[in-house]
């Protein structure tokens, strides 16, 4: 279960603008704080860990570069809830360990409320209001994926001695 305050974006969110191209050329834990300095400088700094994306429609759109996934993550965020989703930066975040949560009511979700994520189960629950919101729930090799970190971490932990 994940829980944290909403950041609210709209529709058709790009890679460049959730990491530029000018930083990708720091490290990932530098990039992080940087993290959608093209839409809304400043974001890295004043989200807490386990805080929570909510977009619209196509998040994700644009290159396929998986540093926008995992900029997100760096930076503390603990999901993204979002109506739809670019394929690629889909399957990124799923690669990285960051659960990409499509529910299609997520444009109801305000800036700063409280949420709680259900990834198993493909609940997102307004805690402030009370509402819960279906999602699409994610097949269990995928939360297995998410569980441990990213695609690289699971494969680590199944080759290991």
């Amino acid at each position: 279960m994940i829980e944290g305050r909403a950041w609210k974006f709209g529709d058709n969110v790009d890679t460049d603008v959730i990491i530029p191209g000018k930083y990708l050329i720091l490290p990932a834990d530098e990039a992080a704080e940087h993290v959608m300095a093209g839409i809304r400088p400043g974001f890295a700094t004043e989200v807490s860990p386990g805080d929570i994306i909510v977009a619209g429609k196509n998040f994700g759109t644009g290159s396929s570069r998986e540093s926008a996934p995992r900029a997100i993550k760096g930076a503390g965020i603990a999901a993204v809830v979002a109506k739809s989703f670019a394929r690629i930066f889909f399957r990124n975040c799923i690669n990285v360990g960051l659960p990409p949560v499509e529910c299609s009511r997520a444009d109801e979700i305000d800036e700063g409320m409280r949420l709680r994520v259900d990834v198993d189960n493909g609940r997102v629950e307004v805690i402030d209001t009370g509402e819960s919101l279906d999602a699409v729930p994610l097949p269990d090799e995928i939360n297995q994926i998410l569980k441990a970190g990213g695609l690289v971490p699971l494969l680590q932990q199944r080759v290991r001695p």
